[in-house]
């Protein structure tokens, strides 16, 4: 089954690997970013430039769309002021086309105390602003699916792959010319990944078997559940060479919290990085079939040549 689908946030980073997916699977692409950022705009989608805030010019927008993606993401220090006005535009809009709405979820609703393994029967205790907020919004989308709106959520770990704007280019890559990888945790932690290739592929599949599904459904996406050592030797064999590995230093953006917000949203997200956690995707498996899984190796080898860290010859060492 394909159709139509509206991506609310097309030009960000997940929107436009979702739209690029859907795009592949021969959907008809409609691709809503903000005005004059038409050039940022996935290729071969209908590219339609509104204020995501305009409720009545996003529901305008999802006019006959089967899908509505919520991919909208406010810049980190104005989640508290954008995070639910962005999530009731995406509602309504779903809600007065029929459209179904799909949500991509995260690990923050779950807070400290991270369980090893979480699936969607884990027991939400957000220990941060940004974990309410997701609850929230989760929370709209679950009294909407009372009225009749259908809803998946599909929840994922870190995002890397599609380019910038991760932990993976920000921090733990950034100076992988110096021959320095930083990474956030204990290295010997479990940390769960999320290739985002693989993730907007799995996104698709919902949409397909969208009509075999309840009018309110959350999914588990299972990617890269690696220690910090197995990632950053991955990253180290695709850049073949040696890298030395560093610590992240957290204290400092501790310090700074209460001065700087973005020092402070970071703060509270810390946890993640000193507690061992993995997803658990067989519910998602047991809808779709095959989850997509890119291997590790071949995933990072393209992330960084995504960013220019590695050139095409070390990809198609890898490949060989």
């Amino acid at each position: 089954m394909t159709g139509r689908i509206l991506i609310l946030g097309a030009a960000g980073r997940f929107g436009y690997a979702a739209a690029e997916a859907f795009r592949k699977a021969r959907w008809k692409v409609a691709s809503l970013v903000r005005p004059g950022a038409a050039a940022r705009a996935p290729n071969g989608t209908k590219v339609i430039e509104v204020d995501a805030l305009d409720h009545a010019a996003v529901t305008e927008a999802a006019r006959g769309a089967d899908v509505v993606l919520h991919a909208l993401n406010p810049p980190y220090t104005q989640w508290s002021k954008l995070a639910l006005p962005l999530a009731y535009s995406a509602i309504t809009a779903a809600e007065t086309a029929g459209a179904t709405l799909i949500f991509p979820g995260n690990l923050y609703n779950f807070g400290k105390g991270l369980p090893e393994v979480i699936d969607e029967t884990t027991p939400m205790r957000p220990s941060s602003r940004k974990g309410r907020l997701r609850i929230a919004i989760e929370d709209r989308m679950e009294e909407a699916a009372e009225r009749g709106l259908r809803s998946i959520i599909l929840r994922a770990g870190d995002y890397y792959g599609g380019g910038e704007g991760s932990w993976f280019d920000l921090v733990i890559v950034n100076e992988i010319g110096r021959g320095r990888l930083t990474y956030p945790g204990p290295i010997d932690l479990v940390h769960e990944w999320a290739y985002l290739p693989d993730l907007a592929a799995a996104m698709v599949r919902l949409a397909e078997v969208r009509a075999t599904l309840g009018a309110f459904e959350c999914f588990c996406f299972p990617g890269h559940a690696v220690s910090g050592r197995e990632f950053t030797t991955a990253v180290a064999r695709a850049s073949g060479r040696g890298l030395q590995v560093k610590r992240m230093t957290w204290w400092l953006i501790h310090a700074l919290g209460p001065i700087m917000p973005i020092s402070r949203e970071l703060s509270e997200m810390a946890y993640l990085w000193n507690e061992s956690h993995r997803i658990d995707g067989r519910r998602l498996a047991a809808a779709i079939g095959e989850v997509p899984h890119t291997p590790l190796d071949v995933a990072v080898a393209r992330a960084l040549e995504e960013l220019g860290a590695i050139g095409h010859d070390a990809i198609r060492a890898r490949k060989s």
